[in-house]
């Protein structure tokens, strides 16, 4: 009987390190050399970092509230962006925007200036990253065009690592679009009619002075506050079950607190104000607010059953947005 031959061992296939990594098909061979396919090697973990969602995403940045404020809640703001190290030559300004015309994610005006638009879908779960993304491309756009849409790598840079912590974030709302062109006084034909039409939709909206993540805003029957805030969200709600238990929880006469949104892993609490009630009217009694609450954050002292069901309906009205 003749002798079974022992395999002979393989050269080993060269090892490439998880950073290099190249993107291939999905049935293609990975290019790390374990033998797999792609899509059930490292285009696995490629497609887990690109979905995988990060509640939030603005965590970091100087103003955070203020950035859920302007992707969630406020139709038409900017905000000047300070990049680490300054600006690139050529490019004298970097203005984040709430909306671009034609939903484009950026755009680099004939000047050289970008604007980044903040409100658009992403390409993946992690807004930062893509923002930053888009940034990046922008600075390198030529003048005079939008920035296109398109998937980036996943363990690109994120906004936290392109712009300078120390730096002010102090959105401007407006009461229009006109920020997206130049001269916009002189615009005519389709670009005016645009405008025009992005107008005519805009919520008025207005930011209260003083107090981070607070926007008033007025609705055809009743006006309300959204005020986007960083407080742990159990602790929040509590704070707010013990003011609303005690009739501290309004804004004055005619107003009511009615719940709450959930945006990008923040609490939003949102006031019911009467018409009447403007921007500059309800500020004063928002800073009163703000002390009270702060001492509400403070107890721990377990709730009272009339607490409880305070914080249960404060639960039980909640919408999460993101």
């Amino acid at each position: 009987m003749a002798k079974k031959r022992r395999p002979q061992p393989q050269a080993a296939a060269p090892q490439i390190k998880d950073g290099e990594v190249p993107v291939v098909g999905a049935r293609e061979p990975c290019p790390c050399g374990s033998g797999r396919r792609y899509k059930a090697c490292h285009g696995r973990v490629a497609a887990h970092a690109a979905t995988e969602l990060v509640q939030r995403p603005f965590e970091g940045l100087p103003g955070e509230c203020d950035w859920v404020a302007l992707r969630e809640l406020v139709p038409a703001a900017t905000a000047e962006l300070t990049l680490k190290g300054g600006l690139p030559e050529g490019v004298p300004s970097v203005t984040l925007a709430t909306v671009l015309p034609m939903a484009w994610p950026a755009l680099r005006r004939d000047n050289g200036a970008v604007l980044l638009g903040l409100q658009n879908d992403t390409a993946s779960g992690d807004l930062s990253r893509d923002l930053a993304d888009t940034l990046q491309r922008a600075l390198a756009t030529e003048p005079g065009n939008p920035v296109p849409a398109e998937r980036h790598s996943a363990d690109g840079p994120r906004l936290q690592d392109l712009l300078d912590p120390d730096a002010a974030f102090e959105p401007t709302v407006h009461t229009g679009f006109e920020f997206w062109v130049e001269n916009a006084e002189n615009a005519t034909g389709e670009v005016a009619a645009s405008l025009e039409r992005a107008n005519a939709a805009a919520v008025p909206t207005a930011r209260i002075p003083g107090l981070e993540g607070a926007y008033w805003c007025e609705a055809p029957e009743k006006n309300h506050l959204r005020w986007v805030t960083a407080h742990p969200e159990e602790q929040l709600l509590d704070a707010l079950a013990r003011l609303h238990a005690a009739g501290a929880a309004s804004l004055g006469e005619g107003t009511r607190l009615v719940g709450s949104f959930r945006a990008h892993g923040l609490v939003v609490p949102v006031w019911d104000l009467p018409s009447e009630m403007g921007a500059d009217e309800v500020a004063k009694p928002a800073a009163a607010f703000a002390e009270r609450l702060a001492e509400a954050l403070a107890a721990d002292t377990p709730l009272t059953p009339e607490e409880r069901r305070a914080r249960g309906g404060l639960t039980n009205r909640q919408v999460t947005l993101s």
